[in-house]
């Protein structure tokens, strides 16, 4: 097994030519599991390839590498690479010479298993040695030696690497990487290492490249990105860099924690037209209990104070939050809590989960007494308060006007468009509209793109969605 040290050092002004170029003569296969953060990984592991003659491949019976970014956040996540690389066997009987490698946030926690025990990959790479991707495929092609890089660094922010990115208006923009709270059920600082933060001149620098390339929207992305920190230049500081260099691109930012949503972020979002009002901040409980064994560092009513300091500088702004259920020792008053708060808040949206125990971390040795009916039984009410309460919010916008920016084809019908609003509420709208006047008359036809920024009336709603037919003129 080697372990390797050379860095890979990429020139940012010749890494565009190399992207997917005719004459590169490799290929790679790489699927993407977990946050954000793996798929803004991706495209850097991407663009680190590229300089040594790869191209990405959508076919993996057309690759030579297929790489498997990994999440490690919940067990579900990663019994689902599991099950992924049991299915990836039949690919490499039928090509002896394919490499399969791991990549992220699964590679320090199960290399053993995953190279020695099930040996069921020739390479694992951590979340902050992508720089050795091409060099271990190189050693495990000619050789056949396992080719391991886990170690986390205290530096590595991959400031000089382009990624490579797809096509479209929407793109991620990292600027921290890491993170050091430590909260009691979350293994990212151990997966992916202390806090790093970007240089905010290459940040800024990107941000105006992404514009110039035809993003229109541009999320900001962190583990934490309010303890982002440097040179003295903190978040809002940066927000309001970046908000400045590309006034005519959205802004937004994933994710935060509410220790440090500070008031001087908030009247920055407020400030500036572009900056979207809409905030992700998980609460993750509504009990002052739980949270402090969850090492979460404020209380509910820190929290509180910081949503309704949000609504005030910015009304109708979109919120939405993390829920874990179930924490160990939980209680069913400390459910009705969090319960209560949702109710309070009204959310948009929330993204909830059963709490998952993962090993290293200090939740892990908390006693976990709950039944599985129990904890179905309040995910469910969790669940059907917040979809109850997006309804009702939804519903109350039919018949309101909404500026939305077409971001891609729906899903569902090639002939209609999906697009966000400024608070991150999805819209259906028709690809061919027609323009009305205030009296409802037809005045004339228009093809809609995307990348258009259009004024909508919403006509429908569900919990999820809005939908529109017209286009106001």
């Amino acid at each position: 097994m080697i372990e390797l040290n050379k860095l890979i050092i990429n020139n940012p002004a010749e890494q565009n030519l190399n992207f997917n170029k005719p004459s590169n003569d490799k290929k790679v296969y790489i699927e993407t599991y977990g946050c954000q953060m793996n798929f803004s990984d991706t495209e850097i592991v991407l663009s680190v390839l590229s300089q040594f003659g790869y191209n990405e491949t959508s076919e993996i019976n057309d690759s030579d590498v297929i790489l498997v970014n990994t999440c490690a956040i919940r067990d579900n996540a990663e019994q689902r690479v599991y099950k992924r690389l049991d299915d990836l066997k039949k690919f490499k009987k039928t090509n002896p010479n394919l490499i399969i490698g791991i990549l992220g946030c699964m590679a320090e926690r199960l290399r053993s298993d995953l190279l020695e025990k099930r040996k069921m990959v020739d390479l694992i790479v951590g979340p902050d040695e992508y720089r050795k991707v091409p060099h271990l495929i190189e050693s495990a092609m000619e050789s056949g030696e396992k080719g391991i890089a886990v170690k986390l660094s205290k530096v590595e922010t991959y400031d000089d690497i382009v990624p490579v990115r797809k096509e479209g208006i929407s793109a991620w923009l990292t600027i921290i990487r890491g993170c050091d709270k430590f909260c009691t059920f979350c293994v990212v600082p151990f997966t992916r290492g202390r806090e790093r933060s970007r240089n905010f001149k290459n940040i800024v620098d990107e941000a105006k490249m992404l514009r110039d390339s035809g993003v229109r929207d541009i999320t900001l992305l962190g583990q934490n990105v309010n303890s982002y920190d440097y040179e003295n230049t903190d978040f809002p500081d940066l927000l309001k860099m970046v908000a400045k260099a590309v006034p005519d691109v959205r802004i937004r930012y994933s994710t935060s924690h509410p220790y440090d949503c500070d008031t001087k972020l908030l009247e920055t979002m407020a400030e500036y037209d572009n900056i979207c009002n809409y905030l992700h901040l998980p609460v993750q409980s509504g009990s002052d209990r739980i949270l402090k064994l969850m090492n979460r560092l404020y209380s509910v009513e820190h929290y509180m104070k910081v949503m309704q300091k949000a609504k005030d500088l910015m009304p109708g702004i979109g919120l939405s939050t993390d829920i874990i259920s179930c924490f160990p020792s939980e209680t069913e008053e400390e459910h009705k809590m969090t319960v209560d708060l949702i109710k309070q808040v009204r959310y948009d949206g929330a993204y909830t989960f059963i709490y998952s125990p993962r090993e290293n971390t200090k939740a892990y040795r908390m006693p976990d007494r709950l039944s599985d009916e129990v904890k179905k039984e309040r995910m469910d009410e969790l669940i059907y308060v917040q979809r109850e309460i997006s309804s009702e919010i939804h519903r109350a916008l039919i018949g309101k006007e909404m500026e939305v920016l077409i971001e891609s084809v729906s899903k569902k019908s090639d002939e209609q468009f999906m697009g966000r609003t400024d608070c991150n509420k999805s819209v259906i709208l028709p690809k061919e509209v027609t323009f009305v006047n205030e009296n409802g008359e037809l005045i004339k036809k228009h093809e809609c793109k995307i990348g258009d920024k259009v004024k909508v009336k919403i006509v429908k709603a569900n919990s999820a969605t809005l939908f529109s037919e017209h286009i106001l003129n």
